[in-house]
């Protein structure tokens, strides 16, 4: 399990090929679940405090999209998935 922060912008003190996982820590929020798309680009599905789910997109490090508050998993996923993000 690794731990990272963000700077609201990217990830700070990490390289450039770092993925967060499943079960990784970013930003307080554990990882429930990282999609990738055909490109660079790939989202973190993390759990908030009040058991809610917040989406980080990702290119490379770089946080490209951000979105918090969704009821499940699944509607988080398929926010992203229809580029609702």
């Amino acid at each position: 399990m690794a731990i990272y922060n963000s700077d609201g912008k990217k990830l700070i003190n990490v390289e450039f090929d770092v993925t967060p996982e499943v079960g990784d820590i970013v930003d307080s929020m554990r990882v429930l679940s990282v999609n990738k798309k055909n490109n660079d680009e790939y989202a973190v599905f993390l759990l908030e405090p009040n058991t809610r789910v917040t989406c980080y997109i990702f290119d490379e490090i770089f946080i490209i999209g951000k979105e918090s508050g969704f009821e499940s998993l699944n509607d988080a996923v398929s926010a992203w998935s229809n580029d609702e993000i």
